[in-house]
């Protein structure tokens, strides 16, 4: 491979006049003795010219040596299946060695820029010195002179200074090598004479010629010969013939003036130039040269289409989302380096090759269906998402949205760079709450403690007071609550139940029975946080979802379930090498059990029932297992589909990402909704695009769900008929119930005040935790009437108390 670019070592600084001093005394003296190392050269000046010694030392202290700097290469992005994606760079570069290179592109060269290449040691003296005389004496024109070794000198130079952080060092290196202007530009040689001798002494020829080939500009933002061939001409540098080795040799005497593809005539006229410096040194015929002016250049272009940027990867089905994403994991994760500086130059100039998890062929389904539910032109506005998560790797496998992706700030309509699946870190967007979708969250807590699917509840709506909740991470305060449901007021029912109707006061009421804290933890354990990074809060609020999360957040967490227990960070990038196929660290899955195998079986059996219950009008996957969960916020503002089944988990959102606005009263992709649910358009979206998704896959079922999770452990109900409500609610709550009297009495035998029966009934095998409702007797029954409407004994109306006549 070719030599990296280099920077000077330090050395002694010498100002203006004497650089132009030195610079003719060298030139003299090298004529006179031949071209040395400059170190055996400029000592014989003190004792032949006026020279002084001090000057001769300031020559010696001059920097030599050169410290390796990395090439500029460009980085390539790629699916998973080795599709190219989008390529970046800040240098389109790709380093070959010099047996890749045609020997006419050598040729064409050498020709052009050091026709005595191979003869000289670093210096071309004859060419040195006729531009120095050129210069002094005729005001304004300026001739160069360097030698490859010397132009390589200088670009190695420029590569160093790009390297640097400090953006004023930067920029004045750069100058500073490139300064062709009065006696800075003399100071310039100077260096470039004496560092170019020193190069020929620990390189060839050839390696020299490798070097300024890969390292050379051939256009506007095409460095190095490959990239150069890949790109006017669509083939590799190896197959260049001397026609198009003499258009990409002529374009670096001006890199914007002479580029082919911008400037077709100037650089048609720079190539018959060339051309005719092949011919005269003989690299080509006569025959040849003739053929060649007289072949347009136009004719011979095939430019190639490089991909450049994130915009590019839309046309592998819309992933510039995806893409995007890659970006910034790249320039934020300290995996890829200790600075942002370091990451951003890493991978704009490091020539990595990043192998990414996208799915190609999922990422179209994805794209395609996400905008078969919302269409990018629909007159609502209304905005859709997917994030698709492989359960047990957390690999991205698609990103989709009913946008186009577009960096630029004046984005047509539709377009946007703002990604709605990922962190605001990642993409820009804030989030959106997850409504009903975080109600699994609460139900692991629920099965944590013990408690079962087939509980009974209290799902009766009603006020909350915060002092019902337990939270000793924090204070709650004195608040209350009158979350809402919506459809109708509830009641007791199952665990169950409640979960498969998303039936809100019934998730209320369980919360009351557990920790929140450890609610909110066990999210957390399975990824959830807030778009923003932060956790969520600890809050009875968020039982039903009202802070704002990510949907590839959502995705990766509901990955857990079908992953028995396993939560894998979401990935995007499964591997990536450096420019000399060196494999670089990249941020892990960290996969991990967070879940017990017989909680997690739980979730599935739980969740599995969403399509008896809120997810009945989306229908359940036709000839595998699935499972899910719908949301919907307060107003109907985002929606929601989570689901997933043993491979695949994917979550649709569905809302204004301007903010939260409801989503009622609408015509969306010309159907009308006066709410728009989770089962509306993003369980749909969800089914189109898992049927598709797993077209072929074999079918795995869920591991079955354990009886002490399902129906729990089943005990009869104690007989407290004719306590006191006090003495029946400790006897049920001993006995493992949860115990409440009713509002409303009834007669009955037992006493008025105590207990005249209990819901379900006194020796009902019923499972352990649920809750047992006490009605108090109101007394004794009144006495039945008659049934043919007589007046009772006794009764004033019927002749007093006496018997009937005798005979």
């Amino acid at each position: 491979m070719s030599p990296a670019p280099a920077r000077p070592r330090p050395g002694r600084q010498v100002n203006a006049l004497q650089a132009l001093g030195l610079l003719i005394a060298f030139v003299l003296m090298s004529g006179l003795g031949g071209v040395l190392t400059a170190g055996l050269v400029m000592p014989a000046v003190a004792t032949t010219s006026g020279v002084t010694n001090t000057t001769v030392g300031m020559f010696d202290s001059l920097p030599t040596d050169l410290e390796q700097v990395a090439l500029s290469e460009k980085s390539t992005i790629l699916a998973a299946d080795g599709t190219v994606l989008a390529t970046f760079y800040d240098q389109n570069r790709i380093v070959v060695t010099l047996d890749q290179v045609s020997q006419q592109m050598r040729n064409a060269v050498i020709a052009t820029e050091d026709r005595r290449f191979y003869d000289h040691g670093g210096v071309d003296l004859t060419g040195m010195g006729r531009a120095l005389v050129t210069n002094l004496m005729q005001s304004g024109k300026k001739e160069g002179g360097s030698t490859l070794t010397q132009q390589y000198v200088k670009n190695a130079l420029i590569q160093a200074a790009l390297n640097s952080d400090n953006e004023a060092e930067r920029n004045a290196a750069i100058a500073a090598a490139r300064e062709n202007q009065g006696i800075e530009g003399y100071a310039r040689k100077l260096q470039e004479a004496k560092v170019a001798v020193a190069l020929e002494q620990r390189m060839t020829k050839d390696q020299i010629l490798e070097a300024y080939l890969n390292i050379a500009q051939f256009g506007l933002s095409v460095y190095g010969v490959e990239a150069a061939a890949q790109h006017y001409f669509s083939i590799s540098a190896k197959d260049l013939n001397y026609l198009q080795a003499a258009t990409i040799a002529g374009i670096t005497k001006g890199p914007s003036e002479y580029d082919p593809e911008r400037n077709p005539e100037a650089s048609q006229a720079r190539r018959d130039v060339v051309l005719h410096n092949m011919l005269r040194e003989k690299y080509i015929t006569q025959a040849e040269y003739d053929a060649g002016i007289a072949t347009p250049l136009a004719a011979t272009l095939v430019i190639g289409q490089t991909r450049l940027g994130c915009q590019t990867a839309n046309a592998v089905a819309n992933a510039g989302y995806f893409c995007d994403y890659v970006t910034k994991v790249i320039a934020q994760n300290p995996a890829f380096g200790d600075t942002p500086q370091k990451r951003g130059r890493l991978l704009y100039r490091g020539g990595l090759t990043i192998h990414t998890t996208l799915d190609p062929r999922q990422q179209e389904i994805a794209d395609r269906e996400v905008k078969n539910g919302i269409p990018i032109d629909d007159p609502s506005g209304v905005s859709s998402a997917i994030s698709v998560v492989e359960p047990g790797t957390g690999k991205i496998l698609a990103m989709a949205q009913n946008r186009i992706y577009n960096p630029a700030k004046d984005g047509g309509p539709g377009q946007t760079a703002v990604n709605f699946n990922t962190d605001a870190a990642y993409g820009s967007s804030t989030g959106f709450a997850p409504g009903s979708t975080f109600k699994p969250f609460t139900l692991v807590e629920w099965l944590k403690e013990g408690h079962a699917l087939g509980e009974m509840i209290n799902a009766t709506k009603r006020e909350r007071n915060f002092k019902e909740f337990n939270a000793p991470c924090t204070g709650l305060g004195n608040g209350t609550w009158n979350p809402a449901n919506a459809e109708g007021n509830g009641n007791i029912m199952s665990v169950l139940d409640a979960t498969k109707n998303s039936v809100n006061s019934g998730y209320v009421e369980m919360a009351t029975h557990l920790d929140l804290c450890a609610i909110m933890e066990g999210a957390k354990s399975m990824g959830i946080h807030q778009a923003s990074g932060k956790d969520f809060n600890v809050v009875p609020g968020n039982v039903l979802g009202s802070d704002s999360v990510a949907p590839l957040t959502m995705a990766a967490a509901f990955a857990t379930f079908a992953a028995n227990g396993t939560f894998c960070e979401p990935i995007a990038i499964t591997s990536v090498q450096d420019a000399n196929g060196k494999e670089l660290p990249v941020p892990p899955a960290n996969c991990r059990t967070v879940l017990a195998p017989e909680i997690s079986s739980a979730m599935n059996y739980a969740l599995s029932h969403v399509w008896e219950g809120t997810g009945k009008a989306i229908g359940a996957l036709p000839g595998r297992p699935a499972a899910g969960k719908t949301g919907t916020t307060s107003r109907n503002e985002d929606t929601w589909f989570a689901g997933y089944t043993p491979q695949l988990a994917a979550v649709v959102w569905v809302g204004y990402s301007e903010g939260f606005i409801p989503v009622q009263f609408k015509t969306i992709n010309g159907v009308y909704y006066k709410y728009v649910y989770g089962s509306s358009i993003a369980g749909p979206t969800w089914k189109r695009f898992m049927v598709q998704a797993l077209d072929g896959a074999p079918v795995i079922q869920f591991p079955p769900a354990g009886k002490n999770q399902v129906e729990g452990v089943r005990v009869s109900v104690p007989n407290v008929a004719g306590r006191s409500p006090a003495d029946a609610t400790a006897i049920l709550r001993k006995a493992g119930f949860t115990a409440r009297t009713s509002p409303n009495q009834e007669a009955s035998a037992a006493p008025a005040g105590t207990v005249a029966r209990t819901d379900p009934a006194a020796g009902s095998s019923v499972t352990k935790g649920s809750l047992v409702t006490i009605v108090v007797s109101s007394g004794q029954p009144p006495a039945p009437a008659t049934t043919d409407g007589g007046a009772q004994p006794g009764n004033p109306g019927n002749g007093g108390g006496g018997g009937h006549g005798g005979p």
